[in-house]
Protein backbone atom coordinates (compact mmCIF):
# COMPACT_ATOMS: atom_id res chain seq x y z
CA UNK A 1 0.00 0.00 0.00
CA UNK A 2 1.35 3.27 -0.62
CA UNK A 3 2.11 5.25 2.46
CA UNK A 4 -0.25 8.34 1.22
CA UNK A 5 -2.79 5.79 2.38
CA UNK A 6 -2.01 4.37 5.35
CA UNK A 7 -4.56 4.83 7.93
CA UNK A 8 -7.03 4.64 5.75
CA UNK A 9 -10.12 2.34 5.58
CA UNK A 10 -10.88 3.03 2.23
CA UNK A 11 -8.99 5.58 -0.60
CA UNK A 12 -11.98 8.21 -2.08
CA UNK A 13 -10.78 6.92 -5.71
CA UNK A 14 -11.79 3.42 -4.84
CA UNK A 15 -15.00 4.09 -3.15
CA UNK A 16 -15.80 6.87 -6.45
CA UNK A 17 -14.82 3.98 -8.39
CA UNK A 18 -17.51 1.30 -6.68
CA UNK A 19 -19.96 3.66 -6.60
CA UNK A 20 -19.93 4.36 -10.22
CA UNK A 21 -20.09 0.09 -11.03
CA UNK A 22 -22.83 -0.27 -8.61
CA UNK A 23 -24.86 2.88 -10.45
CA UNK A 24 -24.42 0.75 -13.55
CA UNK A 25 -25.09 -2.69 -12.06
CA UNK A 26 -28.41 -0.66 -10.31
CA UNK A 27 -30.07 0.76 -13.90
CA UNK A 28 -29.87 -2.14 -15.78
CA UNK A 29 -33.13 -4.00 -16.19
CA UNK A 30 -33.44 -7.17 -14.03
CA UNK A 31 -36.06 -9.33 -12.03
CA UNK A 32 -35.98 -6.52 -9.69
CA UNK A 33 -36.03 -3.82 -11.69
CA UNK A 34 -38.47 -4.89 -13.60
CA UNK A 35 -41.07 -6.26 -10.69
CA UNK A 36 -40.51 -2.65 -9.13
CA UNK A 37 -41.63 -1.12 -12.57
CA UNK A 38 -44.70 -3.57 -12.80
CA UNK A 39 -45.96 -3.60 -9.29
CA UNK A 40 -45.44 0.56 -9.37
CA UNK A 41 -47.50 0.95 -12.45
CA UNK A 42 -50.08 -1.15 -11.31
CA UNK A 43 -50.56 0.29 -7.83
CA UNK A 44 -49.40 3.60 -8.34
CA UNK A 45 -47.26 6.20 -5.46
CA UNK A 46 -48.34 4.39 -2.64
CA UNK A 47 -46.46 1.41 -3.37
CA UNK A 48 -43.05 3.12 -3.71
CA UNK A 49 -42.38 3.12 -0.55
CA UNK A 50 -42.90 -0.72 0.42
CA UNK A 51 -40.90 -1.67 -2.57
CA UNK A 52 -38.11 0.21 -2.02
CA UNK A 53 -37.89 -1.02 1.17
CA UNK A 54 -38.29 -4.43 0.26
CA UNK A 55 -35.75 -4.36 -2.28
CA UNK A 56 -33.27 -2.75 0.02
CA UNK A 57 -33.94 -5.40 2.73
CA UNK A 58 -33.06 -8.04 0.04
CA UNK A 59 -30.18 -6.79 -1.08
CA UNK A 60 -28.90 -6.49 2.52
CA UNK A 61 -30.03 -9.96 3.19
CA UNK A 62 -28.10 -11.33 -0.19
CA UNK A 63 -25.31 -9.27 0.73
CA UNK A 64 -24.78 -11.10 4.38
CA UNK A 65 -26.01 -14.69 2.82
CA UNK A 66 -22.84 -14.04 0.51
CA UNK A 67 -20.56 -13.27 2.76
CA UNK A 68 -21.39 -15.92 5.02
CA UNK A 69 -20.61 -18.50 2.57
CA UNK A 70 -23.64 -19.06 0.82
CA UNK A 71 -22.68 -17.54 -2.59
CA UNK A 72 -19.63 -19.96 -2.40
CA UNK A 73 -22.17 -22.64 -2.36
CA UNK A 74 -24.40 -21.30 -5.02
CA UNK A 75 -21.07 -21.07 -7.07
CA UNK A 76 -20.17 -24.69 -6.94
CA UNK A 77 -23.81 -26.28 -6.33
CA UNK A 78 -26.06 -26.35 -9.66
CA UNK A 79 -29.11 -27.61 -7.38
CA UNK A 80 -29.43 -25.40 -4.85
CA UNK A 81 -29.21 -22.48 -7.72
CA UNK A 82 -31.58 -24.28 -9.31
CA UNK A 83 -34.19 -24.20 -6.53
CA UNK A 84 -34.08 -20.77 -5.87
CA UNK A 85 -33.81 -20.26 -9.56
CA UNK A 86 -37.28 -21.35 -10.33
CA UNK A 87 -38.61 -20.43 -7.06
CA UNK A 88 -38.11 -16.97 -8.22
CA UNK A 89 -39.72 -17.41 -11.46
CA UNK A 90 -42.47 -19.22 -10.44
CA UNK A 91 -43.79 -16.28 -7.86
CA UNK A 92 -42.84 -13.78 -10.55
CA UNK A 93 -45.37 -15.90 -12.75
CA UNK A 94 -47.63 -15.95 -9.56
CA UNK A 95 -47.49 -12.08 -9.31
CA UNK A 96 -48.16 -11.37 -13.06
CA UNK A 97 -50.85 -13.29 -12.94
CA UNK A 98 -52.65 -11.59 -9.89
CA UNK A 99 -51.51 -8.42 -11.99
CA UNK A 100 -52.65 -9.13 -15.26
CA UNK A 101 -56.29 -10.45 -13.84
CA UNK A 102 -57.17 -7.10 -11.39
CA UNK A 103 -59.54 -5.12 -11.93
CA UNK A 104 -58.59 -1.35 -11.30
CA UNK A 105 -61.74 0.53 -9.20
CA UNK A 106 -64.36 3.10 -11.25
CA UNK A 107 -64.50 6.68 -10.09
CA UNK A 108 -61.31 7.09 -8.54
CA UNK A 109 -60.31 10.56 -7.79
CA UNK A 110 -56.62 11.99 -8.81
CA UNK A 111 -55.42 11.63 -5.05
CA UNK A 112 -57.50 7.75 -4.71
CA UNK A 113 -56.01 4.74 -5.44
CA UNK A 114 -57.63 1.13 -4.66
CA UNK A 115 -56.63 -0.10 -1.51
CA UNK A 116 -53.42 -1.87 -1.33
CA UNK A 117 -51.92 -4.40 0.46
CA UNK A 118 -48.20 -2.97 1.48
CA UNK A 119 -47.14 -6.16 3.62
CA UNK A 120 -47.56 -8.08 0.20
CA UNK A 121 -45.53 -5.19 -1.80
CA UNK A 122 -43.04 -5.27 0.65
CA UNK A 123 -42.53 -9.17 0.38
CA UNK A 124 -43.10 -9.65 -3.19
CA UNK A 125 -39.95 -7.13 -3.82
CA UNK A 126 -37.66 -8.69 -0.62
CA UNK A 127 -38.08 -12.41 -1.55
CA UNK A 128 -37.52 -11.57 -5.37
CA UNK A 129 -34.35 -9.73 -4.55
CA UNK A 130 -33.08 -11.49 -1.60
CA UNK A 131 -33.55 -15.05 -3.34
CA UNK A 132 -31.87 -14.13 -6.77
CA UNK A 133 -29.29 -16.17 -6.79
CA UNK A 134 -27.28 -14.66 -9.60
CA UNK A 135 -26.80 -11.42 -6.90
CA UNK A 136 -26.02 -14.16 -4.02
CA UNK A 137 -23.20 -15.33 -6.38
CA UNK A 138 -22.37 -11.84 -7.76
CA UNK A 139 -21.31 -10.23 -4.47
CA UNK A 140 -19.25 -13.30 -3.73
CA UNK A 141 -17.04 -12.06 -7.28
CA UNK A 142 -17.92 -8.24 -6.63
CA UNK A 143 -17.18 -6.69 -3.57
CA UNK A 144 -14.05 -8.55 -2.61
CA UNK A 145 -12.54 -6.53 -5.75
CA UNK A 146 -13.05 -3.17 -3.82
CA UNK A 147 -10.93 -4.54 -0.07
CA UNK A 148 -7.48 -4.23 0.38
CA UNK A 149 -6.31 -6.69 2.00
CA UNK A 150 -3.86 -4.75 4.18
CA UNK A 151 -6.59 -3.09 5.62
CA UNK A 152 -9.09 -4.51 8.08
CA UNK A 153 -11.88 -6.06 6.17
CA UNK A 154 -15.40 -5.61 7.99
CA UNK A 155 -14.68 -1.93 8.23
CA UNK A 156 -14.63 -1.46 4.03
CA UNK A 157 -17.14 -4.17 3.62
CA UNK A 158 -19.47 -1.97 5.74
CA UNK A 159 -18.59 0.75 3.61
CA UNK A 160 -19.22 -1.61 0.35
CA UNK A 161 -22.50 -2.28 1.73
CA UNK A 162 -24.07 1.12 3.16
CA UNK A 163 -22.47 2.59 0.13
CA UNK A 164 -24.21 -0.26 -2.19
CA UNK A 165 -27.91 0.18 -0.75
CA UNK A 166 -27.05 4.09 -1.09
CA UNK A 167 -26.92 4.13 -4.56
CA UNK A 168 -29.71 1.17 -5.22
CA UNK A 169 -31.99 2.98 -2.50
CA UNK A 170 -31.73 6.01 -5.36
CA UNK A 171 -31.88 4.25 -8.63
CA UNK A 172 -34.85 1.65 -7.31
CA UNK A 173 -36.76 4.94 -6.21
CA UNK A 174 -36.43 6.99 -9.31
CA UNK A 175 -37.48 4.23 -11.23
CA UNK A 176 -40.87 3.52 -8.73
CA UNK A 177 -41.90 7.09 -9.25
CA UNK A 178 -41.84 7.33 -12.48
CA UNK A 179 -43.83 4.52 -12.78
CA UNK A 180 -45.75 5.47 -10.14
CA UNK A 181 -46.00 9.10 -11.66
CA UNK A 182 -47.43 7.47 -14.94
CA UNK A 183 -50.00 5.13 -13.16
CA UNK A 184 -51.56 8.64 -10.86
CA UNK A 185 -51.82 10.34 -14.71
CA UNK A 186 -53.60 7.78 -15.88
CA UNK A 187 -57.29 8.24 -14.64
CA UNK A 188 -59.46 6.58 -17.24
CA UNK A 189 -60.70 3.04 -16.35
CA UNK A 190 -59.94 1.27 -19.50
CA UNK A 191 -56.59 2.81 -19.47
CA UNK A 192 -55.96 2.26 -15.75
CA UNK A 193 -56.78 -1.89 -16.86
CA UNK A 194 -54.33 -1.53 -19.42
CA UNK A 195 -51.42 -0.51 -17.12
CA UNK A 196 -52.45 -3.32 -15.02
CA UNK A 197 -51.95 -5.66 -17.70
CA UNK A 198 -48.70 -3.91 -18.89
CA UNK A 199 -47.35 -4.69 -14.77
CA UNK A 200 -48.60 -8.14 -15.31
CA UNK A 201 -46.90 -8.18 -18.49
CA UNK A 202 -43.71 -6.78 -16.90
CA UNK A 203 -43.78 -9.12 -14.31
CA UNK A 204 -43.84 -12.09 -16.87
CA UNK A 205 -41.06 -10.62 -18.77
CA UNK A 206 -39.04 -10.86 -15.51
CA UNK A 207 -39.90 -14.22 -14.77
CA UNK A 208 -38.44 -14.96 -18.64
CA UNK A 209 -35.32 -13.04 -17.89
CA UNK A 210 -34.74 -15.15 -14.71
CA UNK A 211 -35.02 -18.22 -16.43
CA UNK A 212 -32.51 -17.84 -18.29
CA UNK A 213 -29.56 -17.07 -15.33
CA UNK A 214 -27.08 -19.46 -15.67
CA UNK A 215 -24.87 -20.73 -12.84
CA UNK A 216 -21.30 -19.24 -14.19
Amino acid sequence: MPPETQGYVMTLEIWVTFVSVVFIFAIIPGPTVILVLGQAISHGRRSVMPLVSGVLLGDFVAMTLSLIGLGAVLATSATLFLILKWFGVGYLIYLGIKTWREVPEHGLSPISVPDISKVNLFKSSFLVTALNPKDIVFFVAFLPQFVNPNVAAMPQLLILMVTFLGVVSITITSFALFAGVVRYRIQNFQARKRLNKLGGGALFGAAAFTSTMQQS
